[in-house]
C-alpha cells in the first residue's frame, strides 16, 4: 500500500511541477514535437507542437510513440497522432495516455491547419483533458490551442503557439485551473541531413523554459536527435532508422534527480504508389 501511494505522490509531482512532464500541452514530449519547425523533417507527430505543421503535411502519416518515465511502469506516458491532407485543409487527431489505476491522465485533440499564401501557416487544435483519481474523483475541461509557422526563407522557420489562452476550470465548482502555456520557435534546415531547433515557453505561474534540439542523418536510412530541458536540467537523444514507408527511434531522457527514461516511437507513411 506505501509503495501505491508513493507511485501516486511521485507520478501527480513529476506531471505537474515540471512543464515538461505534462499531458495539458504537448511540450510533454520535445522528442517529437521539435520537427514542428522543419520542413524537411516534418512527420506524423510534429503538429502535436504547433498545429500550423499540419499544413504540409502532403500525405497520410501515423506516429505512437511510448516513453517509461523514470524508468517505471506506473509512470508511463504514450502518444497516438494521426495527420490527414484533403482539399479543405490537413486535419490531424492527438491522443495522449498516462498513469495507472491509481492515477489516469488523457487528453483528446482534433487539430486542422492550412496555408495561407507561401510564407504563413496556421492551426488549431481543440481538445478534451481529463484525470481520474479513484481515491479523490476525477475532472475534466475542454479547451484548444493554435498556431502559426512562419517561412522567412527556404530553411529558416520561426513559429508561435498558445495553449488554453483564455483559461478553463477543470469540472464545475472547483477552483483548479489549467494553466496557459505561450512558446515562440525557430528551426533551421541547415541542409537536407541536419536540422537545429529550439523554443522558449513560458506557462502560467512557472519560469521561462528553454527547449533545444538537432537532428543529423548519417545517411538516407539513419539519423540521430539530441537536446535539452533547461528548466529540469534535462537531456534527450535518440536514433532512428527508416525503412520503405516505416520508421522506428530509440530515444532516451536523463533528469538529474528521477533518472532515466527510455522511449520507442514508431511512424507510418502511407505514400501513394506513384511516389
Amino acid at each position: 500500500m506505501k509503495t501505491k501511494i508513493l507511485l501516486s505522490a511521485l507520478f501527480i509531482i513529476s506531471l505537474n511541477q515540471l512543464s515538461a512532464q505534462s499531458l495539458r500541452y504537448s511540450l510533454a514530449q520535445p522528442y517529437i514535437s521539435l520537427s514542428a519547425y522543419s520542413i524537411q523533417q516534418n512527420d506524423a507527430l510534429s503538429f502535436t507542437g504547433n498545429q500550423a505543421a499540419l499544413a504540409t503535411t502532403k500525405h497520410t502519416r501515423i506516429g505512437i510513440f511510448g516513453e517509461r518515465r523514470f524508468m517505471l511502469k506506473e509512470t508511463s506516458v504514450y502518444t497516438l497522432g494521426a495527420a490527414v491532407p484533403t482539399r479543405l485543409g490537413n486535419f490531424g487527431i492527438q491522443i495522449n495516455y498516462a498513469g495507472f489505476k491509481n492515477f489516469r491522465e488523457n487528453k483528446i485533440g482534433l487539430a486542422y491547419a492550412r496555408k495561407l499564401g507561401k510564407l504563413i501557416d496556421v492551426g488549431v487544435q481543440f481538445n478534451y483533458y481529463g484525470y481520474s483519481i479513484p481515491a479523490y474523483g476525477k475532472a475534466s475541461a475542454i479547451n484548444f490551442e493554435i498556431g502559426a509557422l512562419f517561412h522567412l526563407t527556404d530553411k529558416l522557420n520561426a513559429g508561435i503557439h498558445a495553449y488554453n489562452p483564455v483559461g478553463g476550470k477543470l469540472g464545475k465548482g472547483s477552483d483548479e485551473k489549467l494553466a496557459a502555456a505561450y512558446k515562440i520557435g525557430l528551426g533551421y534546415d541547415a541542409s537536407e541531413r541536419f536540422f537545429i531547433s529550439s523554443e522558449i515557453i513560458k506557462e502560467e505561474d512557472k519560469a521561462v523554459n528553454v527547449i533545444a534540439g538537432l537532428q543529423y542523418q548519417f545517411a538516407k536510412q539513419f539519423f540521430a536527435k539530441a537536446g535539452f530541458i533547461s528548466e529540469s536540467g534535462s537531456a534527450y537523444a535518440g536514433a532512428g532508422v527508416g525503412w520503405k514507408n516505416l520508421r522506428l527511434d530509440i530515444s532516451s531522457s536523463y533528469h538529474p534527480q528521477l533518472g532515466f527514461s527510455p522511449g520507442i516511437l514508431l511512424i507510418m507513411h502511407f505514400k501513394p504508389k506513384t511516389e
